[in-house]
This record gives structure tokens, C-alpha cells and sequence, in this order.
């Protein structure tokens, strides 16, 4: 399977005082107001490390829900929070913090597919960081 998605960023005026807007293909981000404030403070609007949080954490999650149907589970609720760690310029850390309830899975194999999920899910394998991962059957 080969697809293509597309985003788009514009920025006006300098790094501090300057506005954007980021917008995506499928409008589900129209000009989402981006700024100095939404980025290193907490203006209203998004960032990039919000949107790689976003990004990984759906990514690993559909993963983790085609794993558990190649080993036979279904998921009745999968929840995963990704926090992204922006350091000195640099993201140095993105932990996956996942909440599962999967019928008649152990805990054992729920956590062993999740760590596998982590493994191969597209975003991680792009991703240069360390990623961590706490899994919790519920």
C-alpha cells in the first residue's frame, strides 16, 4: 500500500513576534493559529510537538489494534497519552503511556504486542528519540 498526505505551514513576521497557521488535507487542522506562545508557552493554538504527540500516539494505537487482531484479541478500549519532551532544541523523549481493556488477553501478551506496537508503528520507526512505553491492562 503507497499513499501520500500533505500539510501545510505558514508563517509571518519574526520567530518570537510572527503568527501562523498550519492546515492539513483533510481540514481537520484549518489555519490552526500557530505562535511563540502556542509553541514555548501556552497561547491558544497547536505546535509541532503537540501535533508529533498526536501523531504517534494515533499511529501506535491503530498498530497496536491490527497486532492484537493478527494474535486474535479485539479491544474493547484502547487509550494511549504520547507526551513529547522538547529539550535544549532537541525532542529527546516521547513516552507512550497506554491504557488497554482487551478481553481474555494476560497482561504478559498485552504488554509484549504493545512493545512490539511501539517497534514498528510507522511514526517510531521515523522518529530519532528515545521512546518509552508504560502498558496497562485494565
Amino acid at each position: 500500500m503507497k499513499f501520500t498526505r500533505k500539510a501545510n505551514a505558514n508563517w509571518k513576521g519574526t520567530g518570537m513576534e510572527g503568527k501562523g497557521t498550519i492546515s492539513t488535507q483533510s481540514t481537520t487542522l484549518d489555519n490552526a493559529q500557530l505562535s511563540f506562545k502556542t509553541r514555548f508557552a501556552d497561547g491558544v493554538g497547536t505546535n509541532p510537538e503537540e501535533l508529533v504527540a498526536a501523531a504517534h500516539s494515533g499511529c501506535f494505537t491503530m498498530q497496536l489494534s491490527f497486532l492484537l487482531n493478527e494474535g486474535g484479541f479485539t479491544a474493547d478500549d484502547l487509550s494511549t497519552e504520547a507526551t513529547v519532551t522538547f529539550e535544549d532544541g532537541t525532542i529527546t523523549l516521547i513516552h507512550l503511556d497506554l491504557k488497554g481493556k482487551v478481553p481474555s488477553i494476560s497482561s504478559e501478551e498485552f504488554e509484549k504486542t504493545a512493545a512490539k506496537a511501539k517497534e514498528i508503528c510507522p511514526i517510531s520507526k521515523l522518529l530519532n528519540t528515545t521512546i518509552t512505553l508504560t502498558a496497562t491492562l485494565v
